[in-house]
């Protein structure tokens, strides 16, 4: 047993955890953070290790993460293999899913977790996400509301320096912007297209940050800075040990020692993703709570779901590709970020009539090309319903290579979801090609469909039957890496696992601070309302921990372990 004692534990470096850390600290609480996975260096981000002309369809490297041991990681829909270091081994941390409900888990397994591999696009979610259920008369909403959030929004925006532009869409907030966000000549004409021809549907720029210098997200940076956070990686988290109705402190493996150790805090946050904190507070079972930590409403590991995903490329006639590197762009490893977003409909102002699906892509934006027709590329993310059958439950058969039962995750469509994934298709064939663009390939869970050229038509014709022929392994559920649900907010403990804080009804130390908490599942990206919210309630947390500080304390040095 280890007999340090913390203010409070956090699980998980990433989104979540990065920004728990910094609010905490900030506070002046002495604060533990369990990593499972490994710091990171300057040689993960090597520019050697990226191809001076990437494969279109990059069948070989997914191969041959394939045969490392990341077959799931691998079918990710916009894997490259420069990046196969930042996904999870499969074979060390597998799950499993029913036979008739396949979902792909992508996973980040280190300082940062998944946020060396999302887009980074990061956008506000409004009330058409908050309150969605009770328009459409059924399920929960969230105990928020917008303006609840909103005033969070802004800090972790400033904090990041998101750029973007003061578009004045109702159903994708505008936030506090630190630089424009510019579409490329492509896609202000699009724009200008859908417009005018339908005033309820908008075109705005993607909402997003540049890869930090120093290749750690700054909320992480600024925690460590205090000299009140603690770091242990290849810490992986095996139980959250509790005394009638309070946490104590986490059991941990170190994955360098293979020494399981217990240490202690006043308070425990878990951030690790949405199933990775379910799984956890299942297995965090005891005599007082058998059924899992904090399920004394039985709906832990209930409720959970991802995304609708669906993808549609083709090209745009009207306009030439355009190389959109910024001119004060250097960093050589990863590429800019941009594109535009369809967003949800106007509706004509009534939000129940407001389209359930917004559309995230670019159109010209390869730059490899200037001279010939701009591409269209757009990935379209739809909401799916609550449903208590959807869930993460332990599969105690099975184990992961720390001996920890694995998770088995349900995730499937239902009726409504198919219908909703058909409407969100439709509404994409009609935008895009109302505008002057040209759909030539759309492949979703429903099946694919190819017109024109059809996919990818520079590409051999045997690297195109493959990805045709794959394509169904590709697109499932989890294929949109939105995932959400398992532990969610409520305004009863009878039918949620924690309040509007993210603090667990039933152990109010412990508080949960990633996706597994939402209530539904929203259109746009997680990412940034699981930064706000995250920080949202850890400044609850310090307000409620008062405990008496000293200079030596709060002078205390960087200690990372």
């Amino acid at each position: 047993m280890t007999d340090s004692s913390y203010d409070a534990i956090v699980v998980g470096s990433g989104a979540a955890g990065s920004f728990a850390a910094r609010e905490l600290t900030q506070n002046g609480l002495r604060v533990l953070m369990l990593e499972a996975g490994r710091e990171l260096s300057d040689a993960d981000f090597d520019p050697a290790k990226k191809p001076a002309k990437p494969a279109t369809i990059n069948i070989l490297e997914r191969a041959i993460a394939t045969f490392e041991g990341q077959p799931i990681q691998s079918r990710s829909v916009f894997f490259r293999g420069m990046l196969r270091h930042l996904y999870a081994n499969d074979r060390d941390n597998p799950y499993t899913t029913p036979k008739d409900a396949p979902f792909i888990w992508i996973r980040g397994r280190q300082q940062g977790g998944r946020l060396h591999l999302f887009g980074r696009a990061l956008s506000r979610w409004g009330d058409d996400d908050f309150k969605s259920q009770s328009r459409a008369g059924r399920g929960v909403d969230w105990p928020i509301s917008y303006d609840d959030i909103a005033p969070y929004y802004d800090e972790v925006e400033r904090c990041l320096e998101v750029s973007g532009n003061a578009d004045g869409v109702e159903t994708v907030p505008d936030g506090v912007f630190s630089s424009p966000a510019k579409l490329s000549p492509a896609e202000e004409r699009f724009k200008t297209a859908v417009e005018d021809q339908w005033p309820e549907k908008h075109v705005i720029a993607w909402r997003s940050i540049k890869p930090p210098k120093s290749r750690m997200m700054p909320p992480l940076e600024e925690a460590l800075e205090t000299g009140l956070l603690t770091v242990r990686y290849d810490a992986v988290a095996r139980r959250v040990l509790s005394e009638a109705s309070r946490a104590t402190g986490v059991e941990f493996t170190d994955t360098r020692t293979g020494r399981t150790e217990v240490v202690n805090a006043a308070h425990v946050v878990l951030g690790a993703s949405p199933i990775e904190s379910v799984r956890l507070l299942l297995n965090s079972k005891s005599g007082e709570h058998p059924a899992g930590l904090g399920n004394s409403s039985g709906m832990l590991g209930r409720y959970f779901m991802d995304q609708l995903p669906m993808l549609g490329m083709g090209r745009y006639d009207a306009a030439r590709n355009t190389d959109m590197t910024p001119a004060d762009w250097s960093d050589r490893f990863y590429d800019p970020a941009g594109g535009v977003f369809i967003t949800r409909s106007d509706a004509k102002g009534d939000p129940a009539a407001r389209g359930e699906f917004v559309f995230q892509g670019s159109i010209g934006r390869d730059g490899k090309a200037a001279n010939e027709t701009a591409d269209l590329l757009f990935f379209g993310f739809g909401q799916m319903q609550p449903d208590a059958e959807n869930r993460i439950t332990l599969d105690r058969k099975k184990t992961d290579k720390w001996g920890i039962p694995v998770p088995h995750i349900r995730c499937k469509m239902g009726s409504e979801d198919r219908r909703m994934l058909a409407r969100q298709e439709a509404y994409f064939l009609e935008t895009a090609n109302g505008a002057g663009g040209e759909v030539e390939f759309l492949g979703s869970p429903l099946g694919i469909r190819e017109w024109g050229r059809g996919v990818y038509p520079g590409s051999k014709p045997i690297a195109r039957f493959l990805f045709k022929t794959m394509f169904s392994r590709v697109m499932q559920m989890g294929a949109a890496i939105h995932e959400c649900g398992g532990a969610r907010m409520g305004s009863s403990p009878e039918n949620s696992v924690v309040n509007e804080w993210g603090q667990c009804w039933d152990i109010p130390n412990l508080y949960v601070t990633d996706a597994s908490i939402f209530a539904g599942s929203g259109v746009m990206g997680t990412t940034l309302t699981v930064m706000a919210q995250s920080l949202r309630a850890c400044r609850h947390l310090a307000a409620e921990y008062s405990l008496p500080r000293t200079a030596t304390q709060t002078a205390t040095q960087r200690k990372t372990v």
